[in-house]
Order: C-alpha cells, then structure tokens, then sequence
C-alpha cells in the first residue's frame, strides 16, 4: 500500500458537538449543499438490517448486553520500547473523526509521536482502522498527519499505514458525485446528502485536495498483521469482494476506479452495515471472516463501543458527560476486538498496543 506524504496548511478549526447529530448547516444553502432537503433521504422502515439495507439513517440500534468485557488498558511509558532484530510493536488506532489533537495527545501518551508531533517511536508499526474525517472539527488535518508520519516512520525503519473507512468512501463520492442521484434501494439519496447527514464538515471540503483523494482511494479495506485481521467494519460484506485479502483490496480500488456513482454507492453501503459480530451468531460470522482471511482475532472500529455495550439509548441522548471508555472492546467469545471509543460522543480516541494482554 502506497502512502503518500504531506501536510496541508494551517487553519482555524470550527466547534462540534461530539455526537452523531446533524449539523446546523445542513439546510444550509452554498457551495457545497446541492439540492439536499430532509426528502432526499429516506430511512429504511425496518430497526435491522434488511437485504437492501442503505446508509440514509442516524440512529445507531442498541441491544443491551451482558455477555462481553470491556478491557481497562494501564497508561504505558512514554517511549516505545524497540526490539532488538524483527518487527516493532504493533499498535491500532479507532475511528478519529476529525479530532486531531485529541489524536495527537493519544499517540504522544502511547510514545509514537514527541512533543513536535513528529514519530518517535523508531520500528513500531501503526495501523489506523479508518474513519479520519466527517464529525470532528479537523479531519483534513488527520489525513496530513497520518501521511506525514507515514513517511516519518518508514524513514525510521517502522511503518504507519491506514485502512479504508466507510467516511473516507463518503467524502470521495461528496467530492466526486456531489448531487447525482444514485440507486440507494430506499428513495432518492445522493452522496452529498449522506455525507451532510453524517456529519460531513465544509471546512474539509474547502481544504480537500487531489492528493487527499488519492491517498484515501489507494488505502487498502483489510490486512492481516501478527493474526490480527485489521478491518474498518464489524460487518460480513468483505466476503462479497473477494475471497483473499488481496482480492478484496483490488477489488474496492478497482470499484473506486471505475468511477461509477451506483457502484460506489453500493461499497459504500456495504462498508457502513455494523453489528455482525454483536449479537446472536456473532462468533460464527467472526469465524468465517478469519476462516477466509487469516488471522485468529478480528479487530476492527466503525461501531461505537458504547452502542455495543448498549450504554447509551440513542445517538441524541445527553448522557451526563459522556460515555465511560476505558480501553477496547472484546467479544464474539473473544474473537473480536472493537476499537472505536465514540470520541465523536465524548468518549475516548483508542490507541491500543496489541496483542491484549487478556
């Protein structure tokens, strides 16, 4: 996987709530709200996941559950400790959202960036499960970050590589389609009113440049390093694209390629169904995603871990402060690792070293 190298410039950031909710400007009209009225979206009738299933709701279904265990991680040094000969440590980054410097000061807690900003961490290996933009205040300025300190720790014998996230799909077709109607299999939808409808910033847009959009369309959809199998979404749906790692990362490139609007739509619907692992046969969906792929565990972000607990009702809740993340989110009789601490709702940005210590 090619990772570029970059860094956009300096700007004011906007406030955002941290939480799901439409933001004030999505009535807006300018540039970049092209016919998008609350009509355009049509949310499917039914609370699961039908066949046609299409992403053009907020709401995120909880089912309360007393099956799984959430893992307290302690605090780690300051310093990577670095192996004499072979790989450095592995590490895995949630879903940031657009929330830099609450990125920044995790990696600088875990010891992969110095007070700069700049890698430090030597032969560590990072790896981000997707999701950079939309939401938070800065998602552009994520993205630059994580080129550049893809170069920085390639340079220092280590690596930073990032996975395709269902936003970074949603950001693409914004850019790319804007208003063009698509076949959604529930009413009228464009990729412009999906991504206002899930928290798409006009700032981002404003700075987004070819080489972001080239660097999104090349990140690959899953990898599988020290039997991790590192995916952006608890879902089955990489089982329609390939049946190798390497297939299913051709594929989507190809798909994104072809620059087709339906076709991208129907990646991008299919990157953004959640909850696979969760409930009853979750195990058995884990299995037959590492059966096919490699890996002994799952680890993945995209579903909030508040929502996988069922600690919070709906996306619109106060919930007094914030959900309580501690550390990842293990389940699927311990087959899987979530790795999105709802930042974007006032809980935590995940930086996690693996393999848990459980």
């Amino acid at each position: 996987m090619t990772q570029g190298a970059g860094q956009g410039p300096e700007v004011e950031r906007t406030a955002t709530l941290r939480d799901f909710r439409v933001p004030a400007y999505i009535h807006e009209t300018g540039p970049y709200v092209h016919n998008t009225h609350p009509g355009d979206v049509t949310p499917p009738a039914a609370e699961a996941y039908p066949e046609g299933y299409t992403p053009t709701q907020r709401d995120l279904p909880v089912i309360n559950r007393g099956d799984t265990l959430q893992v307290t991680v302690e605090p780690v040094a300051a310093a990577v400790p670095q192996q004499s000969g072979g790989p450095g440590p592995l590490f895995v980054v949630g879903d940031v959202h657009g929330y830099l410097d609450e990125l920044v000061a995790a990696l600088q807690e875990k010891g992969l960036i110095d007070s700069a900003g700049n890698w430090c961490a030597g032969t560590a290996r990072l790896w981000f499960l997707g999701d950079f933009t939309d939401r938070g205040p800065d998602g552009i300025g994520v993205i630059d970050l994580v080129m550049r300190l893809s170069a920085e720790a390639a340079a220092a014998g280590g690596y930073c590589k990032a996975l395709m996230g269902n936003h970074e799909l949603l950001l693409i077709g914004a850019k790319r389609f804007s208003d063009t109607p698509v076949n959604s299999g529930a009413g009228t939808a464009t990729f412009q009113a999906a991504w206002l409808l899930n928290g798409g910033q006009k700032t981002d847009m404003d700075r987004l440049q070819d080489h972001h959009l080239q660097w999104m369309a090349r990140l690959d959809a899953m990898e599988e390093v020290d039997g991790h199998l590192l995916v952006h979404s608890d879902t089955t749906a990489y089982l329609d694209y390939g049946r190798s790692i390497e297939e299913v990362n051709d594929t989507v490139r190809e798909t994104l390629t072809r620059n087709d609007a339906d076709e991208c739509w129907d990646l991008f619907r299919k990157f953004t169904k959640r909850f696979s692992f969760r409930d009853e046969g979750g195990s058995d969906a884990v299995r037959t995603l590492l059966d096919t792929y490699g890996g002994t565990r799952i680890v993945h972000g995209h579903s909030p871990i508040p929502y996988l607990l069922g600690e919070v009702g709906s996306e619109d809740s106060e919930n007094g402060g914030g959900p309580l993340v501690e550390g990842p989110h293990l389940y699927a009789d311990g087959l899987a690792i979530a790795m999105d601490g709802g930042v974007t709702m006032a809980g935590k940005l995940l930086v996690q070293q693996l393999p848990l210590d459980i």
